[in-house]
């Protein structure tokens, strides 16, 4: 039997993927601190590892998060799909789907100019910021419910630029955040 075409979004940041999403967020947050920490003491096998070693380590946790995210967000959408006999890529889909490829690549590469030219100290205003701007970009026109993670994205932007210390605790609550808008809005 041929699946029908639907004319919805198959991708969500609904229920369960945000859950994932926010616990990627903070195992990311945790993996990078214990990386920053181990690289300032002195007897840690972490502090042997030159600065340029450490800011790629912390670049491919950015990435691998930004990757696993981006998985949990296609698995959910084709059990979705097929629970309900649609085509996966239909017109809608295909479109946030670029939408979302184009935000990750401008992302990534900004955070990696920001590495070479050593701005690394803005490196989580800056993801902050990117990160809520794109939530913007990518909600449906029905749900206003992502203005809450983008607006907490902001803030926490502002904090962070403010504080610059704050970033572990920044994506920890934007980790959290997920998982409590995961658990709020379902599917």
């Amino acid at each position: 039997m041929d699946k029908q075409d639907n004319f919805q979004l198959n991708f969500s940041l609904k229920g369960y993927s945000s859950i994932q999403i926010g616990l990627y967020f903070l195992l990311a947050a945790f993996f990078i601190k214990k990386i920053l920490e181990g690289f300032l003491i002195d007897d840690n096998p972490m502090g042997m590892l030159s600065a340029e070693i450490i800011e790629i380590l912390v670049l491919g946790i950015i990435f691998l998060t930004m990757v696993l995210s981006a998985l949990a967000l296609f698995f959910k959408g084709q059990r979705k799909a097929r629970r309900q006999e649609y085509k996966l890529w239909n017109t809608k889909t295909k479109i946030k789907s670029q939408a979302f490829s184009t935000s990750f690549i401008v992302i990534f590469s900004v955070l990696i100019v920001l590495t070479t030219q050593d701005f690394a100290d803005y490196m989580t205003p800056t993801f902050l910021f990117l990160y809520g701007i794109s939530l913007l970009f990518l909600k449906n026109k029905k749900s206003k419910d992502l203005f809450v993670l983008s607006g907490i994205s902001l803030l926490l932007t502002v904090i962070c630029i403010l504080v610059p210390n704050y970033w572990y605790s920044s994506i920890y609550i934007l980790g959290i955040a997920h998982i409590t808008y995961g658990l709020v809005v379902k599917n």
